[in-house]
């Protein structure tokens, strides 16, 4: 256990980052498989900002690595503009 007052003070800091980045990670993670679900184009563009947008910041936060989110971005851009052909 820590005994310097800055260490036990950065390990409360630290479990408040992670539980942070925890909830971010977890919440894009949904709003991703809701947009894999959906069927309509229209309401799956308008989610599809919103889902880039959140990879971008867990990316720029280093959350997950920046060329995970341009796969993922890359693949549910293809998978928005399959649903206009179909």
């Amino acid at each position: 256990m820590a005994n310097h007052k800055s260490a036990l003070k950065r390990i409360r800091a630290n479990n408040a980052k992670r539980l942070r980045n925890r909830y971010q990670a977890k919440t894009t993670r949904t709003f991703i498989k809701r947009l894999e679900n959906l069927t309509d184009q229209a309401e799956a563009q308008e989610l599809y900002k919103t889902v880039s947008s959140m990879l971008d910041r867990l990316a720029k936060k280093n959350i997950i690595h920046k060329k995970k989110a341009a796969n993922n971005k890359s693949r549910l851009a293809k998978l928005v503009n399959g649903l206009a052909a179909a």
